[in-house]
């Protein structure tokens, strides 16, 4: 499938940033900070409930990491895909609630179209369980939804998909490929815990060497301890692409949603994030457990 171009954003800013020396600030966390804010997110929809049940705390969301410095917003499609709404007898509102949730993105990012241009790339996860590499569905599977998804985002209008929180190379090297076919730009991001290791146990280096030939415009970690991005970086670093990390500050779990395993106060994690930057690092932000103040934080760091 291909995304019909009258309906694509034309992405200059985001490549040109990439292909020049900034930093880019991503925003932090959607989902736990939907939770903080009182907002629900139970399985299966996770943070997909917020689109139908309050969109205006998602764009509030939005606008908050906007103002605090983000040049890049993730839509909140980390759960529209059909699989995981037709376990909530939605499936067939798959593509109206991957729009719903860019167009959200897209009108706050606007709000800031005076100061500077805020990007905002689409989210395309795992389709099962993030932490659950054994669940990984059949190859025909990945490739038919995730080129589903893909088209999706890129009829909504993304910058670019971030493929995020992979777990295993060949569920990563699949949704690349359908975002590459689908005609927008590209990020993807691995998962580890165990030094350079994703959770499926492969090496860092191999899961890049597997993604490597779809030519993504940018590769990372996201989801893991701040603790653990050290380990990571000179593997993103050999691939010879753009590299960043967004780190978390707990866990998701089922039964408390995010179990904190990592402490840091904004300027902590700024400086934390700071050193990344030093190590070659130029996409920068927070996954679960971040905030708004994380990530203000972290844009004045790395801009003083």
């Amino acid at each position: 499938m291909t995304a019909k171009a009258g309906n694509r954003r034309n992405s200059p800013d985001l490549r040109a940033g990439l292909g020049g020396s900034e930093t880019l600030v991503l925003d932090g966390a959607n989902g736990t900070e939907l939770e903080r804010r009182g907002v629900p997110c139970g399985l299966p929809l996770w943070s997909t409930h917020a689109l139908i049940q309050a969109p205006d705390i998602v764009a509030r969301i939005h606008a908050d990491y906007a103002g605090a410095g983000a040049d890049v917003l993730t839509a909140n499609t980390f759960r529209t895909q059909r699989r995981t709404l037709s376990r909530a007898g939605l499936g067939e509102q798959a593509a109206a609630l991957t729009r719903l949730a860019v167009d959200l993105a897209r009108r706050e990012a606007r709000r800031f179209a005076d100061e500077r241009s805020i990007q905002v790339v689409g989210s395309a996860p795992p389709l099962e369980d993030c932490y659950r590499p054994d669940l990984v569905p059949e190859p025909a599977a990945l490739e038919r939804e995730h080129a589903e998804h893909a088209e999706n985002l890129a009829e909504a209008g993304v910058d670019a998909i971030l493929v995020e929180t992979m777990n295993c190379s060949r569920e990563a090297k699949a949704a690349v490929r359908a975002a590459r076919i689908a005609g927008t730009p590209v990020l993807v991001s691995f998962v580890c815990w165990d030094g350079s290791h994703l959770l499926s146990g492969e090496p860092l280096r191999v899961a890049l060497d597997s993604v490597l030939p779809e030519d993504p415009d940018a590769v990372l970690v996201n989801c893991l301890p701040a603790s653990n991005v050290g380990a990571c970086l000179p593997v993103l670093r050999a691939s010879g692409k753009p590299f960043g990390a967004y780190c978390n500050l707990g866990a998701p779990t089922d039964s408390e949603r995010c179990s904190r395993s990592e402490e840091y106060v904004p300027t902590d994690l700024a400086e934390r994030v700071a050193g990344w930057r030093a190590d070659g690092a130029r996409l920068l932000g927070g996954c679960c457990g971040t905030t708004p103040e994380h990530i203000r934080a972290i844009a004045q760091r790395l801009r003083s």
